[in-house]
């Protein structure tokens, strides 16, 4: 199989407070609303966060994000107002730390996943 991307896909009860929380998030727009129904955020060149408006499926999503600064990241949540649950760490290297948006989908920032 040759993968030419990855999409994460947020399911949300409703797009236009999940477009805005998700902006907050990550600190800009979406780079693109290809339809009605979805918002798209170009992370990386092979990895992308899609927010689809699914109310039957709103809730139930986990998301995990790799960032090199986790306490760097967390400052600037904080600074959009959003807060995370407490800083935990998961084998020898690896911090991480979650929140939820609106409906409830998980999102972790995780720092090092990989020794």
């Amino acid at each position: 199989m040759n993968v030419a991307r990855v999409l994460m896909v947020a399911p949300v009860r409703n797009l236009d407070t999940a477009v805005v929380w998700y902006a907050r998030l990550l600190g800009r727009p979406a780079d693109t609303r290809p339809m009605p129904s979805l918002a798209d955020w170009h992370l990386t060149s092979g990895g992308w966060l899609q927010v689809f408006e699914d109310p039957a499926r709103a809730g139930s999503t986990l998301l995990n994000v790799e960032v090199r600064e986790l306490d760097r990241e967390l400052a600037g949540l904080a600074e959009r107002g959003l807060t995370t649950g407490p800083v935990q760490t998961g084998g020898e290297r690896t911090r991480f730390a979650a929140l939820e948006d609106p409906d409830g989908n998980q999102v972790t920032l995780l720092e090092n996943p990989v020794a």
